[in-house]
């Protein structure tokens, strides 16, 4: 049986990876570029957010409108985001049209005009964006937690970069930090659907050939520290997230940290959700999230309560995070395992899903992971390893930040002494 899934490094070190899903009539297709906020000095802080913008407003042959014609004529989706240590381009089309979604995207990351009435016109799009952030609470609240968590450094900026950063970015901070990051060296580029490999790995050698292959800058090293940001404002809720430094991809306890999150504060059963908005009525939001990153991580719960609430949630909460390490049940830690067992078969469904996964895999680890492989990972964590995990993340030093009415949240220093007994 041939293997679905194929894997090509061509010379210039691009190396490009499908995934052939037969009985789909569409093909996800698209360019991931190990680079983003991380990567970005004090005084370019926003630029690969910027210049993912940038990518859709025009070529040495096409204008920013016939980009979005040429996709939306066959009925194609084409789109593009900036994380931390990853900017991805992307398209999804019908099969026959993958020529097309190969060409625009190779076009748009080879040669790219970046005119300057364009980039005059998507800087205020930004700064839109960056007003519209900060409007939202729930939102802008991760981006104080980074910050807090990592302070002074790459990995503690936010992906937007700010106001007065992106008022000043020029043509040439783009253009500079493009020619820096973007190499076929540090590049994956991967299709899933009705497809070719062989056929792929022709396009992309042909449209992707003027992409330069020099070596990568050495990327700063995140260190965790911690700590506390309180901003009082006028609210209806306020918005807390307490978390603490957590494991990296790759890890050994990186599966055990997965379904401690499950556990915790990963849906309607999860103990978070049921002691503290089922029992208790304090929150309508509440969960736990673990966010992995290279070359370290962050483990975290959010909420979002009434002022006359906030006195109360976080002692709740923490009597959770202490109840947790006390035991877990069986039925528990099975409703745990299918829950992400579900989410990672699920995912497999979607074109568009399968082929950032692949790529990812790729990036992170140099191959695709088989899918049974992660299950057997996911299906030999055992309750004891949930329980050090919990022990070992529990015990780090914890990052406060909170948004609103805050004045009856606990502070940081009475939360550490309540982990610490």
């Amino acid at each position: 049986m041939t293997d679905p899934i194929n894997v090509t490094r061509l010379p210039s070190g691009l190396t490009i990876v499908t995934e052939s899903m037969d009985r789909v009539e569409t093909v996800s297709f698209g360019a991931y570029v190990s680079t983003g906020t991380r990567d970005e000095t004090a005084a370019e802080n926003g630029v690969s957010h910027f210049l993912e913008h940038m990518a859709f407003k025009g070529t040495a042959r096409r204008s920013a409108a016939r980009i979005a014609e040429e996709i939306e004529n066959v009925g194609g989706h084409i789109n593009a985001y900036t994380a931390r240590e990853q900017t991805a381009y992307y398209v999804k089309v019908l099969k026959n049209d993958l020529p097309l979604g190969i060409d625009i995207i190779g076009d748009i990351l080879t040669h790219s005009s970046f005119a300057q009435d364009e980039i005059e016109r998507e800087r205020g799009v930004i700064l839109q964006e960056i007003g519209q952030a900060r409007d939202t609470p729930d939102d802008i609240i991760f981006d104080h937690f980074q910050e807090t968590a990592y302070p002074n450094q790459p990995m503690g900026r936010p992906t937007l970069g700010t106001e007065k950063l992106i008022a000043g970015m020029t043509r040439d901070t783009l253009t500079s930090y493009m020619h820096t990051h973007y190499s076929a060296k540090n590049m994956v580029i991967a299709a899933a659907g009705n497809l070719k490999h062989d056929q792929v790995v022709s396009l992309v050698e042909e449209h992707f050939r003027d992409l330069p292959s020099h070596d990568l800058p050495t990327r700063t090293a995140s260190r965790y520290d911690g700590g506390e940001f309180r901003q009082s404002k006028d609210l209806d809720q306020a918005h807390i997230v307490m978390g603490f430094p957590s494991v990296p991809y790759g890890h050994p306890d990186y599966h055990a940290t997965m379904l401690l999150s499950t556990l915790l504060g990963g849906g309607m059963s999860s103990r978070l959700f049921q002691e503290v908005r089922e029992r208790r009525g304090l929150v309508y939001s509440i969960y736990a999230f673990a966010a992995p990153f290279l070359d370290s991580g962050l483990f975290g719960i959010y909420a979002g309560t009434g002022e006359e609430q906030t006195a109360e949630l976080v002692p709740v909460v923490l009597d959770e995070l202490r109840r947790l390490q006390d035991g877990i049940s069986p039925d528990e830690l099975a409703r745990a395992r299918a829950q992400l067992k579900a989410s990672l078969l699920m995912s497999l469904e979607s074109t568009g899903s399968r082929c950032e996964q692949i790529a990812r895999q790729i990036q992170l680890f140099g191959r695709v992971i088989p899918t049974h492989e992660t299950v057997a990972k996911i299906d030999g964590v055992t309750e004891q390893a949930i329980l050090k995990t919990a022990d070992t993340t529990f015990r780090g030093t914890p990052t406060l930040a909170t948004l609103g009415p805050i004045d009856h949240v606990p502070a940081l220093t009475q939360i550490s002494r309540k982990l610490a007994a």
